[in-house]
């Protein structure tokens, strides 16, 4: 039976820093100046690739330090940037687990937060295992963390499908034969598991 891989943020859990920071801005443009100048992606990747979030808010708050309180509420209120679990892409996990589907995950996820995910999500385990990007080292779309990924769950792209909302990580998939899906909401997933006989209809 093919394995199912799945990511994590904005598939099964709905995660994005504008939900901690329209509680700290009155206006919405600033907020959104600030995502995009300060706390931006591409600093938060730093923690992703395995950076303690501490330090890489710290090194960013010497930079800004008029901005100092904004840039820590990252790391102290980071639960508030969770709106919780994507409901329909739960319920289709569960389903596959009950199936008997093998489950893993690839996740570009803070090392020093995972914890912290496991106990806020309890659907995170009924994965056979995590690849998290802040522990290894390594982020997507970087082929060597799919390789890493294929190692340790002992399996092969040819023999899994591979589900991400990134169009670059899916791209990343499918260039290492992955049968990879760019997710756009429960209901196109479920159809495209669905048409490969991976997810049975609901009784």
């Amino acid at each position: 039976m093919p394995a199912v891989v799945f990511d994590l943020g904005k598939v099964l859990i709905d995660w994005d820093p504008r939900y901690l920071y329209r509680r700290l801005f009155a206006d919405e443009a600033a907020m959104e100046e600030f995502l995009s100048s300060v706390c931006t992606m591409d600093w938060h990747r730093n923690c992703d690739g395995g950076l303690p979030m501490a330090e890489n808010v710290r090194a960013l708050s010497a930079r800004h330090p008029d901005k100092a309180d904004l840039i820590e509420a990252w790391d102290r209120d980071w639960s508030a940037m969770f709106a919780g679990p994507i409901q329909g892409s739960v319920d289709i996990l569960e389903r596959l687990h009950a199936q008997g589907v093998p489950l893993y995950a690839i996740t570009n996820y803070p090392g020093d937060k995972w914890e912290h995910g496991l106990a806020t999500f309890p659907f995170l385990r009924l994965f056979r295992d995590v690849v998290v990007s802040g522990k290894e080292g390594l982020t997507k779309p970087d082929p060597a963390i799919f390789d890493l990924a294929c190692e340790r769950f002992g399996i092969r792209p040819e023999d899994a499908v591979f589900i991400d909302d990134l169009p670059h990580n899916v791209a990343a998939a499918r260039a290492l034969g992955f049968d990879a899906h760019l997710f756009t909401g429960p209901e196109t997933l479920a159809d495209w598991l669905a048409e490969r006989g991976l997810l049975e209809p609901v009784a």
